[in-house]
């Protein structure tokens, strides 16, 4: 059975709380724990949630951090003594004021549409899309506002994909349909082509998509698009590296600093036509591979030195 909604139950928790002062770090913890709950601040060490499986258990282990170190907390449960009160502690957690924040940045975005880099605006788009998310996670009370901001983005989002990608298709041969939210695959061990491409999809084709690593034997998901290995959906040809035939699949081979990369890409492969740069972008990847713990973190590392080529090669329309 579901839980009811706060705006359904009427009831509330309250943490009080006396944080420990001689152990600062502690006391951050704690104090960051409950701005991730999202919980609102009635008085010093008195702090609101309203109550629903999430909070309670949110609340319930921070009481517990809090107690077993040099601290005390108790969680209590509590129903407004009148609607008035109701309603009071319902506007400490009203979020339209940041939800009307995000739509001003997003409408703003829209103005540079068809002037601006659309693959700039697109990352842009992905940055407010995570703070809507995180806004998202924390609106309690569902309003309408909520919708009208996600409507915008996915109408922004779907305006630069086209600007980005005119004549783009599926995998499945469906025309103007963009790849978008999808799980993209490849095999391990993580190197230039395979980092090239996965910060080729994250930063123009589908910055929601997830990009996993396959061991040698792994076979990828039947709803994952493959990239960079034999038999994968998009592969090296007989003159290109897998990045450069994303860049023909998506429309992105008449961008100059995404065919500029290419070409570094396409050396370190295939070690054929000499790029003066690439054994700068050699040093930098390996530096990346000796300090990174995961083909994620590897990424991580590997997306700052694209990021920045992308940007030294750019060049704004006149």
């Amino acid at each position: 059975m579901n839980n009811p909604s706060p705006s359904e139950s009427g009831r509330w928790l309250l943490l009080v709380a006396n944080l420990p002062t001689e152990d600062p770090a502690a006391r951050m913890r704690g104090l960051r724990t409950l701005e991730a709950l999202g919980a609102a601040v009635l008085r010093e060490g008195v702090f609101l949630l309203p109550e629903t499986a999430a909070t309670r258990q949110g609340l319930d282990y921070l009481a517990d951090y809090i107690s077993k170190g040099a601290g005390s907390a108790h969680v209590l449960a509590v129903v407004p003594a009148s609607e008035a009160q109701q309603q009071s502690f319902r506007k400490m957690f009203d979020r339209s004021a940041r939800y009307e924040d995000l739509l001003k940045v997003v409408d703003s975005l829209k103005v540079g549409f068809g002037i601006a880099d659309p693959s700039a605006v697109l990352r842009v788009l992905h940055k407010k899309r995570h703070d809507f998310e995180a806004i998202s996670a924390l609106d309690f009370f569902t309003s309408g506002q909520q919708e009208k901001v996600r409507a915008s983005l996915a109408e922004a989002e779907a305006a630069v994909h086209k600007l980005l990608f005119p004549a783009q298709s599926q995998a499945s041969g469906v025309p103007d349909q963009p790849m978008r939210r999808r799980v993209w695959a490849t095999r391990k061990p993580a190197w230039a082509d395979r980092l090239a491409c996965a910060w080729l999809i994250r930063r123009f084709a589908d910055p929601e998509g997830t990009v996993v690593w396959l061991d040698k034997s792994q076979e990828a998901h039947a709803d994952a698009v493959s990239f960079a290995y034999g038999g994968a959906r998009f592969g090296n040809n007989a003159t290109q590296v897998t990045f450069e035939v994303m860049l023909q699949h998506f429309g992105l081979a008449t961008n100059p600093a995404l065919v500029k990369i290419g070409a570094i890409v396409h050396f370190l492969e295939a070690h054929d036509t000499p790029v003066p740069e690439a054994a700068g972008v050699q040093t930098l990847l390996q530096g990346a591979a000796r300090r990174s713990t995961s083909d994620d973190e590897l990424l991580g590392e590997a997306e700052k030195t694209f990021d920045l080529l992308y940007e030294a090669y750019f060049e704004p329309p006149s």
